[in-house]
Formats: C-alpha cells, structure tokens, sequence
C-alpha cells in the first residue's frame, strides 16, 4: 500500500485524501489548525499538526513524512496576510526538511499567476515573467523545490480554482465596471484538480511542469454572464471600454503527452 503525506488538508487537500484513501492509498495529513484535526481524523486520515513559518516548520515532520512514498505540498501561499518574502522563507525551511527527510517524489501546488497577464498564449515550455509580487514569489519556490537534491518535484500550476460550493461569479455578481471583459478564463474544477494529481501519483511522472487548466477559454463577459443567469444572480457588469485581453493559458501537455480526460472541460 503506496503512503501519501499532503502537507495542506484544505480545499483542495482534504478531497484529494478521502479520494486518495478510496483507492486503497494510506494518507497522511496536515493542518495548522487544532480544531480541524478531529474531522480529517473522522475522514480516515492520519492527521497532524504542521505549520510552515519563515523560521522552521513546527510539528513532528519526520513522522508525517516517513515511509511516504509522494508529499504532495499544497499550502495556501497566504501572501495578502504575512506577505511574498515571509512566503518564500518558509518555503526555504520546508525545503531543507524535505532534502533532511527520505522524501523522493514530491508534487508541489502552484499557480497560473507565474505568468504575467499579457495577450499571449503560455505553455509549460515558456519562462514566465510574473507581473506581480505574489506571482514572482511563486515561481521562486517552484524553482527552490526544482532543485531539492534527493527528490524530484512534479509542479502543477492550477488556474482559477471553482467547485460546488466555490465560484468567483458570486465575487463579480452585481458589480459594475469590471475590467477586461474579452480576457479569456483559465478556470479549473475541482475534480480536475484531484483527477490531475491521482494521474501524477498513479503515473509515477516526476520532475514534470504541468497546467491544470480547462481548455475552454470563452471570454470573461460571456462566461460570467452566462454562470451568473444559470446561478439566478445579478448580472456582473463589464466596463465595455477596458479592451485588456490577458493571458491564455495552454493545457494540452495533460492530454497529450499523459493522456489526461477533462472531467468538467466546461466548467
């Protein structure tokens, strides 16, 4: 029975583990908070409490990580709150555990917004240029886990992340003067989050970059318009004037090259 430690049981980690548990995987996972302890605990999960902090990580890491055969790192950056330089300090700590422990496969969570939001269509093979602190400071730690020693890391960049109880129309409903109204979206559910991880972890693909985003891509105007009728909430207002046309995201490498199904390609 293969073991995974998720280093972050949120969102989107604490799903991944009971999917993760229902195929027969051995799951430990993480939380910084006390309280949320008892009900990963109730999903099955082996859980325990860890906190990354530019000064260390804190909690008994060497057991929640020990005999792991994939730590699956997906920790809300919090960037608005400690700021990019408090981020990436303790990434830095996280890293030098990871290269101490017996960690050798590791997928690490990012994001799109590596790249900056030009009128250009991005895959895996380009650079990117982030146009914002946050943005700048991921592709930092994607490069620090890049290059751990002992272990090779599978960087997934997801886009917009939506699901059933998550979607950024709720955000947008009602407002006007919402800017770059013919942007394309580069949205991903939640169950392609999940099914893009088990499809790393089940392949055994590592030292990849990956986007984890839908390709479809209609414009801001008419795919929040639409998302906002089918809901019955308030039209969003797009200011018409704003011609910002932003970035596209490409994500055929998951087909092609591993043969990745779309579970909610629209979104």
């Amino acid at each position: 029975m293969e073991k995974i430690s998720i280093l972050g049981c949120g969102w989107l980690g604490r799903p991944l583990a009971v999917q993760l548990l229902s195929e027969g995987y051995q799951v430990n996972g993480s939380t910084t908070n006390q309280e949320k302890l008892a009900p990963l605990k109730q999903d099955g999960i082996n859980a325990w409490l860890i906190k990354t902090e530019p000064l260390g990580v804190l909690g008994n890491w060497s057991d929640f990580v020990q005999n792991a055969d994939w730590l699956v790192v997906n920790i809300p950056p919090g960037m608005k709150k400690n700021g990019a330089a408090s981020f990436v300090a303790s990434m830095h700590q996280l890293c030098k555990k990871i290269e101490q422990s017996n960690v050798k496969k590791i997928v690490l969570v990012s994001s799109t917004s590596v790249f900056a939001d030009t009128p250009q269509l991005f895959t895996e093979d380009d650079v990117p240029i982030a146009d914002s602190e946050n943005g700048q400071a991921l592709y930092q730690v994607e490069q620090l886990f890049q290059k751990i020693p002992s272990a090779s890391t599978t960087v997934i960049r997801f886009g917009g992340l939506i699901g059933a109880d998550r979607h950024p129309v709720k955000y947008l409903a009602g407002k006007t003067g919402i800017p770059s109204p013919l942007a394309a979206v580069n949205l991903i559910h939640l169950e392609d989050c999940i099914g893009i991880i088990l499809m790393v972890i089940k392949q055994n693909i590592c030292g990849e970059i990956l986007h984890g985003v839908s390709p479809y891509h209609p414009s801001r105007v008419e795919y929040y318009t639409q998302k906002a009728i089918e809901m019955g909430l308030p039209l969003p207002i797009f200011e018409p004037n704003n011609i910002h046309l932003g970035k596209t995201i490409n994500s055929n490498l998951l087909r092609e090259k591993f043969g990745y199904l779309f579970i909610k390609p629209e979104l």
